[in-house]
């Protein structure tokens, strides 16, 4: 997707890079990347089939979750190439434009994902609060409605970003501070006045991920408040435990988020390290965890997992 060691000379080229001061160990530093994109790629890709295949994850929350697995493909797909590449090839330097391309997919992948997760925190919200309207509410086409908005919602807001970077002027060395181009960063690098780019940066970010945190908290006011009304202890427990898959991948998905903003808009200069395990781990750790807390916690994908493999194991064995 990335056009690395760019050589056009009306367009300036930006160069990534990898961890700093360890830049000899590149080779040996890749290996953990490639497992752990690996794990990513190869989790989720089950998810996905695990909820095409079995009838009994034809569900609105497993259809959210498929949806899931499949935004974080995108992410992993993303970002791959320009991390591996500088740990392999020490290939460092790429064109403005195939730069913007990974930008925009990276920026409205994670509004996808996060919308997504307002979706899934809305499905529970039903399930706890009016499981008899549930059917009726959370239908095959609620969930095309609210994925297919949350996809529109990230891909519009998001699209003028990279018209507004290709109107400045780009001086200086051009050294992000990543393996792949984030638009703070880049736009740290354009020489002029960037405030009304930076302006709609922000108001990217309070439309898509602050509306969303919002409304994840909202819903799950409203569920603790109808889980402290029921009769039992244990119904408590079992109707809290749905929901600590969604809650697990919320924290993995915001806390490195935010982390990360927090890091480009008031410490410039920090730690170049902490830019970049920073960096890595918004991008990397969020599709290789929820697979793994979804195999943990779910039920429903456990039972799904031993099915498949009692029966691959039942025809290898014949």
């Amino acid at each position: 997707m990335l056009a690395f060691n760019s050589t056009a000379s009306n367009w300036p080229t930006f160069s990534f890079i990898g961890i700093p001061g360890l830049e000899a160990a590149h080779i040996w530093i890749s290996i953990p990347f490639c497992v752990l994109y690996l794990i990513a790629l190869v989790g989720n890709a089950l998810l996905l089939i695990l909820v095409t295949a079995e009838q009994n994850l034809h569900e609105p929350q497993f259809y959210f979750l498929a949806v899931l697995a499949l935004t974080d493909l995108g992410l992993s797909l993303s970002t791959m190439p320009s991390v591996l590449a500088v740990f392999w090839f020490d290939a460092r330097h790429v064109g403005l434009d195939a730069c913007l391309t990974q930008m925009f997919f990276i920026h409205t992948l994670s509004s996808v994902e996060s919308g997504v997760l307002v979706a899934m925190a809305f499905d529970r919200l039903v399930a706890i609060c009016a499981p008899l309207n549930y059917t009726r509410i959370l239908t095959l086409s609620t969930v095309a409605c609210l994925s297919g908005a949350a996809l529109i919602r990230g891909a519009t807001l998001l699209a003028p970003l990279p018209f507004f970077l290709r109107t400045f002027p780009f001086c200086g060395a051009n050294i992000l501070s990543h393996s792949y181009c984030y638009y703070p960063d880049v736009l740290n690098l354009a020489c002029g006045d960037v405030s009304f780019s930076s302006a709609y940066g922000l108001v990217f970010v309070l439309c898509t991920f602050a509306v969303d945190v919002v409304f994840i908290i909202t819903s799950y006011i409203k569920i603790l408040g109808t889980i402290m009304k029921l009769k039992t202890q244990d119904r408590n427990w079992r109707s809290l435990h749905t929901c600590a898959c969604h809650i697990c991948t919320v924290l993995v998905f915001y806390l490195p988020l935010i982390s990360l903003a927090v890091l480009h808009r008031y410490t410039r200069n920090a730690s170049p390290i902490l830019y970049t395990t920073m960096s890595n781990a918004y991008l990397l750790m969020t599709p290789l965890l929820n697979p793994l807390v979804y195999s943990l916690k779910s039920q429903q994908i456990q039972a799904a997992l031993r099915k498949r493999f009692w029966v691959q194991r039942v025809i290898a064995g014949e």
